[in-house]
């Protein structure tokens, strides 16, 4: 099995049993959010480990080891992006992100969202939407919006749109749901890579807020910034936010 569809077989049966333990009347609603993140990176670890045992793995709620910064390869993932959603019950914008990275990019992905019974994945590079008419979207944090985004929004004469998980709303994107999807602080390698892996696919613009590139397994695992849009949107959503 190639690394794409890897990626995404991993992601799907961690998304798997994210479903199950969420339907388990069993689970208290108190530990449902940290069991999932638990249950889900030991499936991913268990995973990857026996499919590609020489590769190291960078995941959210793992130890980072720093031998992968020697490393040709190297996976990084997010076991549960989004956990504050997948405790809510009802909401679908929470996702399981993996991603193999090698010399600082993202070369195979895949992004679950479990609730909606869907994977993106480099293996079969999903094609964005034409833009329908009315006005342009921005994907946001449903807890907060960073300036930035406000200001690239501003420009556009734009909507925004609220979701949870990095996946679900670089996802929406992919989907064309949205337009637009710009961050700035409190993000992780880990947020962004599988996103960024099939944004890219997609044919996305993919890029820090400043326009430089996203760079992946760095010792310091805080990547605080991106931008996903639509390629012809690009130049003025970095000039938004540089102004």
């Amino acid at each position: 099995m190639d690394d794409h569809r890897l990626a995404r077989l991993v992601a799907a049966q961690a998304g798997q049993l994210l479903l199950e333990l969420r339907a388990d009347r069993s689970v208290p609603p108190a530990s449902l959010k940290a069991e999932g993140d638990r249950r889900a990176h030991v499936r991913i670890m268990d995973l990857l480990s026996a499919a590609r045992p020489g590769d190291p793995i960078l995941s959210e709620e793992g130890k980072d080891d720093t031998a992968r910064l020697g490393a040709p390869r190297v996976w990084i993932v997010d076991p549960l992006d989004g956990t504050r959603e997948y405790g809510e019950p009802g909401r679908s914008d929470w996702a399981v992100h993996v991603a193999l990275v090698t010399a600082g990019q993202p070369v195979a992905g895949a992004v679950a969202l479990p609730a909606d019974d869907i994977v993106f994945a480099t293996d079969e590079p999903p094609v964005v939407p034409p833009r329908g008419s009315g006005p342009l979207r921005v994907v946001t944090s449903r807890t907060r919006s960073p300036e930035e985004t406000d200001r690239i929004a501003a420009a556009l004469g734009a909507d925004l749109l609220l979701l949870g998980s990095a996946g679900a709303k670089t996802m929406a994107v992919v989907k064309g749901e949205a337009d637009v999807y710009a961050h700035a602080g409190g993000q992780y390698q880990w947020d962004s890579c599988a996103p960024v892996a099939v944004a890219i696919a997609a044919g996305l613009h993919v890029s820090r807020l400043d326009g430089s590139p996203l760079v992946y397994n760095e010792p310091d695992v805080y990547l605080p910034d991106l931008l996903v849009c639509r390629p012809e949107l690009a130049s003025d959503c970095l000039a938004a936010v540089c102004q």
